[in-house]
C-alpha cells in the first residue's frame, strides 16, 4: 500500500554526473533537496570509460568548477595520471585529460553527497511521476513510498527502458548489470513527453597480468600538473601510465567476417549511436582504408588489475570480441574480466525543453545529462549543475541562469541542444563554438566565476582568491610590456636557433612574447626580473600578449552577436499571429519557443527573413 513519505522543494532522479551536480547546486542553494538512485554503491559511476576531460570535454570540467561545481575537485582528488591534448596546437584547443580511479571517484562523489546539507541521498527506483493540481510534482517509489516537490530533475542517464545487446543475446538492463527503468520510462511517455531511442556502448575490460606491456607504447603522464579545479586543495601525482597499441589486419578480417552477426548491422538496434565514438566494427567499416586504429589500454584504479581497451567498443558476439583481442599485438593472451556491449535507452527530443532545462509544456520538470540526448559525463555533469541552479531558482523567485554560446562551452551545448536538437548522442567539440579562441580552458574561472560567486555557489574567500590572481596578471602584464631586452650575443643566439629575427635594438618583452616561435620558459634566462608567481599568471599573460589580434576580433563578434541576444522573446509570444513569418518559422518558433532573437537566428528553418520580421514586431511591441 502506497503512503506520503516526505515533501521536498526539489527531487533528482539519478545519482549520476549529472544528478550529483543538480543535487549538489540545489542544496547548496538553499533548497530542501533529494536525490534518488537504483543503487547507492554506483554513485557518480564510470560505466564506461574511466577518464575526465579530453578534448573540448576538459573545458567543460573547468568551466564547472568556475560556477562551483563538484567534478573538477573529484576528478583531481583521483587521478591516475594527467595529461594536456594537443599541446602542438593553439590554446584554443589545449585540453586537460585524466585517468581516473573509478571506484575511488564513485566513494567520493558518494561521501560529497552525504555530507551536504540539506540534500538527502535515498536508494530506491523511481516507478511513477506526475504532476498534481497544484503545480507540484509527485513521484513514487518501487516500495511505494510517495513524494512530492516544486521542482523535478530527470537525469537517468542509460537507465531508461535500457537494453544491453551483445551478438544474439539482449536483455534488458542498465549499464553495468544494474536494473532498467522500466517503470518509469512509462510513466514518462504517459504523460507525453518527446522521447526517442539512442543507443552507446562500452569496451572490454581484460586483466592486467594478462597484459604483455613489452609490446606496447608506454604513455607517460605530463610532468607539470595542471588541475581541473582552479581551487584546488590536494597534491595530484601521476600514479599509473597508460599504453597504446593498434589492430591490424588481421583484426579488420574478423570483423568483417562476423559483421553478420552484430546487432547493430542486423537490424536489431533501433537506437542512433553516437557519430563521434563509434564501435570499433562500425570504424572497421566507415573507415575501410584504415590498415589499423589506435587502441588505448588504461588502468581502472591503483586497486584492481582491471584494464580498460577505449578504441574497442563493440557489440558482436563475446566468441567475435575474444578473437578480435586476441590478434592485437600485447592482448594475444587477454583475460576478459568484462565483455563489451552496446546498451540501448530512452532520452528526450531536447527540443522540448527551454535554454534553463525546464521543459517547455510542463512547470517545474527538468532534464539533465544523457535524458536529454548527449554523451560522455562532463556534458551531463554541465547539464546537471544549469538545472539545479535553475530549479532553485524557480523556487527562490529569481531569473533563471541561461549561459550564452559566446561565454562558455557549457552555454554552447546546452543552446545546441534546445535550439538545433540533436538526431545522435550529441559530444561536445572545440569546432562546435564560434568562439573557441575566447572560451580556453585556462580562462574559465575570468569567464565563469564572477557569475558561480552571484549566484552563490563560489565562496567568498575563494572569490578574493580570484580576484587576486586577476590582480597578478594586471601587473605582470605591465611589467613585460614596459620591460626592454637589449640586444647581445646570447639572446640573438636564442633568436636565430628559433628561425626568429636577431635584435639590433631594444625591444620590450612583450614585444618578444608575441613572436610565435618564443615563450615566457624561452626568455626567462633574459629576464633579470621576473618575479615569484604561480604559473597560471604566466600562462595568462602570454596568451593574451600573444594572441591579441586575435582576440580583439572574435571580441568583435560576440559583441556583435550581444546585439541579437539582448533582444529578448516573450515566452507567451504567439508566432501564428505575426504577420510576415514563413509557415516553417512559425511552426519551429512555436515548438522550441527561443528566449531572445540571437536564439532564433540559430533555428534550422527560420531564415535571415523571418529574423528582420521578428525584430519589427519586437519593436512595434515596445512602441505599445
Amino acid at each position: 500500500m502506497e503512503y506520503f513519505a516526505k515533501k521536498y522543494q526539489v527531487i533528482v532522479i539519478g545519482a549520476g554526473h549529472a544528478g550529483i551536480e543538480a543535487g549538489l547546486a540545489a542544496a547548496r542553494l538553499g533548497c530542501e533537496t533529494c536525490v534518488f538512485t537504483i543503487n547507492l554503491d554506483w554513485v557518480g559511476n564510470m560505466a564506461c570509460n574511466p577518464s575526465i576531460g579530453g578534448t573540448s570535454k576538459g573545458h567543460l570540467v573547468r568551466e564547472i568548477d568556475a560556477l562551483g561545481g563538484e567534478m573538477g575537485k573529484a576528478a583531481d582528488a583521483n587521478t591516475l595520471q594527467s595529461r594536456i591534448l594537443n599541446l602542438g596546437k593553439g590554446p584554443a584547443v589545449h585540453s586537460l585529460r585524466a585517468q581516473i580511479d573509478r571506484r575511488l571517484y564513485s566513494d567520493h562523489m558518494k561521501h560529497v553527497l552525504e555530507l551536504q546539507e540539506n540534500l538527502d541521498l535515498r536508494q530506491a527506483e523511481i516507478t511513477d511521476l506526475h504532476q498534481l493540481d497544484d503545480g507540484t510534482w509527485q513521484v513514487k517509489t518501487h516500495l511505494e513510498a510517495v513524494y512530492t516537490a516544486d521542482c523535478v530533475i530527470l537525469a537517468t542517464g542509460t537507465f531508461l527502458a535500457g537494453k544491453v545487446y551483445v551478438g544474439d543475446v539482449s536483455y534488458e538492463s542498465g549499464p553495468d548489470g544494474m536494473f532498467p527503468a522500466n517503470k518509469l520510462a512509462v510513466a514518462l511517455k504517459n504523460m507525453g513527453l518527446p522521447t526517442r531511442r539512442f543507443k552507446t556502448g562500452t569496451p572490454s575490460r581484460v586483466n592486467r597480468r594478462s597484459v604483455d606491456f613489452s609490446k606496447l607504447e608506454i604513455q607517460e603522464g605530463d610532468e607539470n600538473i595542471v588541475t581541473f579545479s582552479f581551487d584546488c586543495n590536494c597534491e595530484v601525482k601521476n600514479k599509473l601510465p597508460c599504453y597504446v597499441t593498434y589492430t591490424n589486419l588481421e583484426t579488420k578480417d574478423i570483423i568483417l567476417k562476423n559483421l553478420h552477426r552484430s546487432p547493430l548491422y542486423g537490424g536489431k538496434i533501433d537506437g542512433k549511436g553516437p557519430r563521434y565514438c563509434p564501435s570499433i566494427e562500425d570504424k572497421i567499416v566507415r573507415f575501410a582504408e584504415k590498415e589499423r586504429h589506435q587502441i588505448f589500454i588504461e588502468p581502472c584504479g591503483e586497486n584492481t588489475e582491471e584494464m580498460y581497451l577505449q578504441g574497442l567498443s563493440s557489440s558482436l558476439p563475446e566468441d567475435v570480441q575474444l578473437k578480435f583481442i586476441h590478434s592485437i599485438p600485447g592482448l594475444e593472451n587477454a583475460e576478459t574480466m568484462r565483455t563489451a556491449y552496446a546498451i540501448e535507452y530512452d532520452c528526450v527530443d531536447p527540443l522540448a525543453l527551454k535554454a534553463s532545462l525546464e521543459f517547455n509544456d510542463y512547470s517545474g520538470l527538468f532534464g539533465a545529462g544523457q535524458f536529454n540526448g548527449s554523451s560522455g559525463y562532463e556534458e551531463a555533469a554541465a547539464q546537471g549543475l544549469v538545472a539545479g541552479i535553475n530549479a532553485a531558482h524557480k523556487i527562490l523567485g529569481k531569473e533563471p541562469l541561461i549561459l550564452e554560446r559566446s561565454g562558455s562551452y557549457i552555454g554552447t551545448l546546452i543552446d545546441d541542444l534546445v535550439t538545433k536538437g540533436c538526431s545522435d548522442p550529441y559530444r561536445m567539440m572545440t569546432s562546435r563554438s564560434e568562439y573557441r579562441l575566447l572560451l580556453r580552458q585556462d580562462n574559465a574561472d575570468h569567464r565563469l566565476t564572477p557569475i558561480g560567486y552571484e549566484i552563490g555557489l563560489i565562496s567568498e574567500k575563494r572569490y578574493q582568491k580570484y580576484l587576486k590572481k586577476l590582480e597578478l596578471i594586471d601587473i605582470e602584464k605591465k611589467r613585460v610590456q614596459n620591460l626592454v631586452i637589449s640586444p647581445g650575443e646570447e639572446i640573438n643566439k636564442l633568436l636565430v636557433s628559433r628561425e626568429t629575427s636577431p635584435l639590433n635594438t631594444g625591444v620590450r618583452f612583450a614585444e618578444l612574447l608575441k613572436r610565435p616561435q618564443l615563450n615566457y620558459e624561452l626568455l626567462t634566462p633574459f629576464d633579470k626580473e621576473r618575479p615569484a608567481l604561480p604559473y597560471e599568471v604566466f600562462e595568462q599573460v602570454e596568451i593574451d600578449i600573444k594572441y591579441e589580434g586575435y582576440i580583439k576580433r572574435q571580441q568583435a563578434q560576440v559583441d556583435e552577436m550581444h546585439r541579437l541576444e539582448v533582444k529578448k522573446l516573450p515566452e507567451d509570444t504567439d508566432y501564428n499571429s505575426i504577420h510576415g513569418l514563413r509557415l516553417e518559422a512559425r511552426e519551429k518558433l512555436s515548438k522550441i519557443r527561443p528566449h531572445n532573437i540571437g536564439q532564433a537566428s540559430r533555428i534550422s528553418g527560420v531564415s535571415p527573413s523571418d529574423i528582420s520580421v521578428l525584430l519589427i514586431y519586437l519593436e512595434k511591441e515596445c512602441k505599445k
